[in-house]
């Protein structure tokens, strides 16, 4: 199996993760992933600070409010795509090019039902989700306004995360980089002439992104459908071949819950920060663009330390396995503590690029202070759920996040808000639930075979 591997002659952009210097490997994999999230940020960010910038505070806590709510009902489906992608490496991995072919067209068939669900469900359900959530009554019209552009084009956006899963799943991430940019400074574009120059509403700002994503996701098939890769992609092969649909749902979907757990806990969370106000929705819709891109460098290592993971141990090279889990995950804990500090410092600043409202600062900074200078606990979850994924143990990040990240979390923020009422407790659940993962995550990483995690799955399902 593992020699298999590496007798193949592999295409341009495709690349091998089981030879070569692990450490090398993992940050010349990582460095293209980041600069691909960046500018995958960029899509809301541009809606939020040209949003807030020219059309004003409401506008600003409209697009804000629907966050976490576009987060929740994008997330199982993503997730799910992750777990589609360790699939796609494993058997990378092991040289089983046919299985690659079959992984990669079930992938994009059930990506495109999904697309349907999530369209569906993203305009028909608008009101109902919103008013769960709290949201201000002055900001209800638009952020409905928003939500509905933004989700009759939310196809586009799924397509275009299983694209980019697919080719770094074959250690391909400079490519969608390329296409990311393109499409990254395209959304500003249309967002200065929709917004500012002809002065359209929230709505604009939605289109933009759905006419930006779109072409991104051209730009991946077009590629993906060149002759002779490995991952050739051909229309008329795409169907649900059934025992790629199992793995996909065994590896996938514990990575979906996880993802939508995490969701459904910012909802809630959400939702007690709509309760003190437009100020307040605006202020923590900033801090989380701000977060996102704080935190981009430790996603990005993580995307890569999953993939290397996965790749080697579908080549039998558990040890190399282990070396580059061991750098992923001390890299991530690192640059998150100095991002952590950074951003602890300059807090004021860069909540007022967004809204210079003096409360809206207020709020930004409280929370960001009460949270940056614990990132190191939260890249030491992320990045030995990291690790699990590539594992095949998706089941283990699952399990401790629905436990901890929403039970512990929300059961907290209920007690805290009962008791006292006040805003800056919200906020301090974030830090504690951290370490309380943390300290699981590790135990678990350090006591457990999590290196025979296919193996295992594999027993488990025959």
């Amino acid at each position: 199996m593992q020699s298999t591997a590496k007798k193949r002659t592999l295409s341009a952009g495709v690349r091998d993760l089981t030879v070569g210097n692990p450490y090398r490997i993992i940050i010349s994999f990582a460095l293209p992933v980041m600069l691909s999230q960046i500018f995958q940020q960029l899509y809301n960010t541009a809606d939020t600070f040209i949003v807030g910038r020219f059309l004003g505070t409401e506008p600003l806590a409209a697009v804000s409010s629907s966050g976490t709510l576009i987060f929740l009902l994008v997330s199982f489906f993503n997730g799910t795509a992750m777990g589609a992608g360790v699939v796609i490496s494993r058997y990378f991995g092991a040289g089983d090019d046919a299985r690659v072919s079959k992984a990669i067209h079930t992938t994009l068939t059930l990506g495109l039902l999904s697309s349907v669900v999530l369209t569906a469900i993203g305009v028909g359900l608008t009101p109902t989700l919103l008013k769960w959530m709290q949201t201000d009554p002055d900001v209800m019209p638009l952020a409905v306004e928003y939500f509905r552009y933004y989700f009759s084009g939310i196809a586009a956006m799924v397509m275009y995360n299983i694209c980019t899963g697919i080719m770094n799943a074959v250690g391909d991430s400079r490519r969608p980089l390329y296409y990311l940019i393109i499409s990254s400074v395209l959304n500003v574009i249309l967002d200065l002439l929709f917004v500012g120059a002809f002065g359209w509403g929230v709505w604009a700002a939605a289109v933009a992104t759905v006419i930006s994503q779109g072409i991104s996701f051209v730009l991946c098939m077009v590629h993906l459908m060149k002759k002779g890769r490995v991952f050739t992609v051909e229309p008329k092969k795409l169907r649900l071949h059934p025992d790629m649909v199992r793995e996909i749902i065994r590896f996938g979907v514990p990575s979906g819950v996880q993802n939508s757990v995490i969701a459904l806990a910012n909802v809630i969370v959400q939702s007690q920060i709509n309760s003190f106000g437009k100020l307040a929705t605006a202020a923590y819709g900033t801090h989380s663009k701000i977060e996102g891109f704080a935190f981009l460098p430790i996603t990005s290592f993580n995307m890569a330390t999953t993939t290397f993971v996965s790749q080697n141990l579908g080549a039998a090279e558990y040890k190399r396995a282990k070396k580059g889990a061991r750098f992923g995950i001390t890299v991530a804990v690192i640059a998150a503590e100095i991002i952590g500090i950074a951003y602890y410092i300059s807090a004021p600043h860069l909540i007022g690029l967004f809204d210079s409202t003096p409360k809206v600062i207020e709020y930004g900074v409280m929370q960001a202070r009460t949270v940056t200078l614990f990132y190191c606990l939260l890249a030491m979850s992320h990045s030995i759920a990291a690790v699990c994924r590539g594992a095949g143990r998706a089941v283990v990040p699952m399990a401790v996040m629905l436990s901890v990240w929403c039970v512990v979390r929300v059961s907290y923020i209920y007690a805290v808000m009962h008791f006292f009422g006040e805003i800056h407790h919200i906020y301090r659940a974030y830090p504690i639930t951290w370490a309380i993962s943390s300290v699981i995550f590790i135990i678990y990483y350090l006591c457990s075979d999590w290196v025979h995690g296919f193996e295992k799955s594999k027993k488990k399902g025959a």
